[in-house]
């Protein structure tokens, strides 16, 4: 299976260099309907990955056509997708995308959120969106790196 992350900073370092050799990923899936209409992020973006590490990028609404073409050729355990925000991951969801568990991994604060953890601001929209994953019986993970423990245990 795939592993689904959020993270509204997308592909940068911690990925590169922490996720992608821990998990094994060949390729990289980010679900954003902006960046998926943007020649030029796209180009930008690829020069922060390295060879042999393929990029994809995809509307949320396309997602499963997505991965259903790169399942003919790419095994599922071999994909990271990504999305920057938990309302992505749950239109993503509610659109018929499947996943046991759910990597939270950088949501920045701002004004009106509470923080949750060094990591993780959620306003009251990702906090019933979260709730949302775990009423579904998805596994939260919060975690910037994977050598990290699981910081937050949800008490909804």
């Amino acid at each position: 299976m795939y592993w689904v992350r959020i993270d509204n900073r997308l592909v940068h370092g911690q990925i590169i260099e922490t996720w992608l050799p821990y998990l094994g990923s060949r390729l990289i899936l980010v679900v954003n309907d902006e960046l998926a209409g943007d020649a030029l992020r796209q180009e930008i973006i690829q020069l922060a990955v390295p060879l042999g590490v393929e990029l994809q990028f995809s509307r949320i609404d396309g997602v499963l056509f997505a991965l259903q073409a790169l399942g003919k050729r790419t095994a599922m355990e071999d994909i990271l997708l990504l999305f920057a925000s938990c309302s992505d991951a749950n239109r993503a969801h509610q659109d018929g995308l499947t996943f046991a568990s759910l990597n939270i991994g950088n949501l920045h604060y701002g004004p009106g959120k509470q923080q949750l953890c060094p990591h993780v601001a959620l306003s009251s929209e990702d906090i019933s969106c979260l709730r949302y994953f775990t009423r579904q019986g998805v596994s939260l993970d919060f975690r910037c790196v994977p050598n990290d423990s699981t910081q937050v245990r949800p008490s909804w």
